[in-house]
């Protein structure tokens, strides 16, 4: 038999490395941050690269920051004059992405929003290729039901965390207080009955919910 954390060590190990900038930002991260875990790290971060690289989308949005990396994860498949635009709520973030993506040399092809997701996004006239969900999970519908009518047919929605460390299963009893797991639990069962899409649940960390609009 072999455990779950094995099989992550095996595939972290047979996955392409982090670029030493994105590792001296995650070791930063856990060492300087509180909730260092929102960081997307090595294998979610690849997987966003490689979807980045497969669609090589011309424009990209991501809600939800945090210190940056994935967005520059999502950035490195970006094709050429391609933009990423990425939304963070907390200001106190700012500086520290703004210095990662500089020292990336993606200061052309990122361009950082800081405030309320739900009214910067339709500031922003555009058609997306491909949008990253990583904010709070309470609003997922609402961050989903404003971006998708934006994302042209064909396009991709990444919705992150959507396995919420297991408490989704019907097997969790959740309490009534836990807004963001009903929450959640609702959206999955949303998009899964949503006509305008076709979807799959990736496993991956906290569950990572890959949406095609049709």
């Amino acid at each position: 038999m072999y455990s779950a954390d094995e099989t992550q060590l095996y595939a972290d190990r047979h996955t392409t490395p982090e670029s030493p900038l994105l590792a001296r930002l995650n070791r930063e991260t856990h060492v300087q941050l509180l909730y260092a875990r929102m960081i997307s790290g090595h294998a979610q971060g690849r997987l966003l690269s490689m979807l980045s690289h497969m669609v090589r989308p011309w424009r990209v949005l991501e809600l939800g920051t945090f210190t940056g990396y994935s967005a520059l994860c999502l950035a490195e498949g970006l094709a050429p004059d391609g933009v990423l635009h990425t939304i963070e709520q907390n200001p106190e973030l700012e500086d520290r992405i703004r210095r990662y993506v500089r020292e990336a040399g993606q200061e052309q092809q990122i361009q950082l929003h800081i405030g309320d997701a739900r009214r910067i996004i339709p500031t922003l006239p555009e058609t997306w290729d491909l949008v990253f969900i990583d904010a709070d999970k309470i609003n997922n519908d609402t961050y989903y039901e404003l971006v998708l009518p934006q994302v042209r047919p064909g396009g991709f929605v990444l919705i992150d965390n959507v396995l919420r460390s297991g408490q989704v299963l019907d097997s969790y009893v959740v309490k009534p207080s836990d807004k963001d797991t009903q929450a959640v639990r609702a959206f999955n069962d949303k998009v899964q009955a949503d006509e305008r899409v076709e979807n799959v649940l990736l496993p991956l960390r906290d569950g990572l919910l890959v949406v095609r609009k049709k």
